[in-house]
């Protein structure tokens, strides 16, 4: 499975509502190679691409697990925990939670990230 690369924009709540907004009434276009992934801060994305779930990530290219019961004895975390992160993380592109027989299958989309912010406004 080819991984991508994720870009990702870190921009205050106000600024990407006032983005959002804008790109809704037309007034703003996103530009070729803009983020399309955003985080409210650099410690927000630390949560999510911290080391903690880097290694999750790692285990799940590496042992391919067949669900989240496997996944839990791989890692040693709880169902719900895992659940929970995977959600998270797919909320964020980096993986995708299958569907098979009834058993929820993580792929892992991204394994790199380019990180964009600035100081300024957003649109």
């Amino acid at each position: 499975m080819m991984r991508k690369t994720i870009k990702v924009g870190i921009m205050s709540k106000p600024d990407y509502i006032k983005r959002t907004i804008a790109i809704a009434k037309g007034d703003y276009k996103p530009k070729k190679g803009e983020p399309k992934v955003w985080f409210e801060s650099l410690g927000s994305m630390a949560q999510v691409l911290g080391a903690e779930n880097q290694e999750l990530l790692k285990v799940i290219i590496e042992k391919s697990p067949h669900s989240l019961g496997e996944l839990e004895a791989l890692t040693g975390r709880k169902k719900p925990n895992l659940s929970r992160t995977l959600r998270t993380l797919e909320r964020y592109g980096v993986v995708s939670l299958e569907k098979d027989c009834n058993r929820v299958v993580p792929r892992v989309n991204a394994t790199n990230f380019k990180v964009e912010f600035g100081l300024g406004s957003g649109a």
